[in-house]
């Protein structure tokens, strides 16, 4: 490759990064900002109107305007705009819905996406490029991501007289991000989508067969996915055709979210199927994605630049940078679509500005990670 390519490509890697590591420098400073852009967007849609976010000038003047809320809060907006009515909580037209692996009372949960939203979303490549600037390992680029991702288009749904498709955000992440980042996907989320988005292990088997015939001659340098699924392909290859993963790629870096505890629980049996690569965590939800691992350290780093965060510690609101570490608190997030939403996870606070999910919002919760830190000797540590 020529060197200006390569020097441009190095170039428009830090670019997406930098403002990453900006905010971290003033995370304070820097979610003011992103909270005045997100009032200006709420403040074009009539739940603003409502809770009067063209007059929130400040933190304090939010926190007054706007109730915390969860999905079931937020379900009768979004049904609403299902139906039409896309100003009641959109700025923007949507562009697509997504849906959740997860039930919310036994339903999915159906997420609206707008343009600006779908922007954000590209953040999830953040991970394997920042691992390639910080360790010089542009060859990770010079194969393909396994691909183990959910389909991004199972479906269609009727908003007003238009129909949107609707998909998983871990396919829909992994189609926007091979579009607008060098990560090259294999099988494509299109040769996914064709399979259909059934979950039984027969749809399973035909997605990893596909994964298979897509990457067993190609140079497979990166795995992205749901962990778990990506540790049942290991032990399909295994059981179907009598090989693991290591035997057939040399994997660089896995790109990895969707359940905590991936750099300690799961950590060895990833590298014992795969080889020992770099593992780097990814933590998102269908609503969005909030930080990725930065570094050695198994603990994520807040997107600051994109999203407004508060958590809720011992009842009382505060802003995710304000946690100190040790702290366990509920994870309120701000985005394009949902004002102050309550998602339901448990975020635990190390040294800024790492953090940890420690699981979803229920009291077993620091008990069983408690357990796992004793039983895989982790303490705590990052």
């Amino acid at each position: 490759m020529d060197p200006k390519e390569i020097q441009a490509g190095v170039e428009r890697m830090q670019a997406m990064v930098r403002p990453w590591y900006q905010s971290l420098e003033q995370p304070a400073a820097t979610q003011e900002n992103v909270l005045h852009n997100l009032l200006q967007i709420y403040s074009q849609t009539e739940y603003g109107k409502d809770n009067q976010a063209e007059k929130a000038g400040s933190y304090g003047d939010y926190v007054n305007s706007f109730p915390v809320k969860t999905y079931e809060d937020y379900k009768p907006l979004i049904e609403k705009v299902m139906s039409g009515e896309t100003n009641l909580l959109l700025n923007e037209e949507p562009i697509g819905w997504a849906i959740t692996r997860g039930t919310t009372k036994g339903e999915n949960k159906f997420v609206p996406m707008t343009p600006t939203d779908m922007k954000m979303r590209v953040a999830a490549g953040r991970a394997v490029v920042n691992f390639a600037l910080s360790n010089s390992r542009f060859d990770v680029f010079q194969g393909v991501n396994l691909n183990l991702n959910f389909p991004s288009k199972v479906g269609t749904v009727k908003a007003g007289e238009r129909k949107l498709d609707y998909g998983y955000s871990s396919g829909i992440y992994t189609k926007y991000v091979s579009a607008q980042t060098p990560v090259r996907s294999k099988p494509s989320q299109d040769e996914i989508d064709t399979l259909g988005g059934g979950k039984t292990v027969r749809d399973w088997e035909k997605r990893f067969d596909l994964a298979y015939k897509s990457c067993k001659d190609k140079n497979v340098t990166m795995v992205g996915g749901v962990a778990p699924t990506a540790l049942q392909f290991g032990r399909y290859l295994s059981r179907k055709h009598k090989q693991y993963p290591k035997n057939l790629w040399n994997v660089i870096v896995m790109t990895l979210g969707s359940v905590p505890g991936i750099n300690t629980r799961l950590a060895d049996s990833l590298n014992a199927l795969y080889r020992p690569a770099a593992i780097r965590e990814i933590y998102g939800a269908t609503e969005g994605m909030f930080g990725q691992q930065m570094d050695e350290k198994r603990a994520w780093v807040p997107n600051y630049d994109l999203f407004f965060f508060e958590v809720r510690c011992r009842g009382k609101i505060k802003p995710l940078y304000a946690m100190k570490p040790g702290e366990i608190g509920k994870m309120i997030v701000s985005t394009p679509i949902f004002p102050r939403y309550e998602i339901g996870d448990l975020i635990l606070a190390f040294q800024p500005p790492y953090f940890r999910c420690i699981g979803r919002d229920h009291w077993l919760t620091p008990f069983k990670y408690g357990y796992y830190e004793f039983m895989t000797l982790n303490f705590g540590r990052l």
